[in-house]
């Protein structure tokens, strides 16, 4: 698998979570049948933050940590823009994670 094109089609599932949802490293790469590249996702969406059309700070970890947030610039950024989107965040972490989960193995495949 080539990196290059593994980080575009981690973008291209990034950029389909809508506002107000957020979705998880491993169900990205469970979509892209790559179920054991979770971390992979992650060194993707690290290195996505030059392009604002990719909503990076959607990604979180399986228990809805913000594991990601030290790569956002400012402390808490990743924690404000999801709080901009009615995400409530407690302790690093989404709360009622289930409620806004948006999982792209469900989502996208009945569309």
């Amino acid at each position: 698998m080539k990196e290059e094109g593994f980080f575009q089609r981690v973008y291209e599932i990034t950029k389909q979570v809508p506002f107000g949802r957020v979705t998880s490293y491993g169900a990205i790469a469970r979509f892209l049948g790559t179920p054991r590249s979770a971390r992979m996702v992650g060194w993707a969406l690290n290195a996505s933050h030059l392009d604002d059309s990719i909503p990076a700070h959607r990604v979180v970890n399986k228990q809805g940590l913000l594991t990601g947030k030290h790569h956002f610039k400012g402390s808490n950024l990743m924690q404000q823009l999801l709080e901009n989107e009615n995400i409530k965040v407690e302790n690093n972490q989404i709360l009622h994670l289930q409620e806004k989960f948006w999982d792209p193995n469900i989502e996208l495949i009945q569309q």
